[in-house]
């Protein structure tokens, strides 16, 4: 049986990665909105991008290569 510390430390580095790929690769770090309720809709479709990427990496079809 894993150690409840290794299996909270995988998660919080998978929670980590998309966080980064949000960032860095779907315009998170900078947004150029103001008002909460934009930047949560503009952080959202990045969201939605990166799991359409990952839908699509999980169905065989790479679309960016790696």
């Amino acid at each position: 049986m894993p150690d409840c510390n290794d299996v909270i430390y995988d998660f919080r580095t998978m929670v980590e990665r998309v966080n980064g790929r949000l960032k860095d690769e779907l315009g998170g770090r900078f947004v150029r909105v103001r008002g909460a309720l934009e930047v949560k809709r503009h952080l959202m479709f990045g969201v939605l991008a990166l799991t359409a990427v990952q839908l699509l990496r999980l169905s065989k079809y790479d679309p960016v290569p790696a």
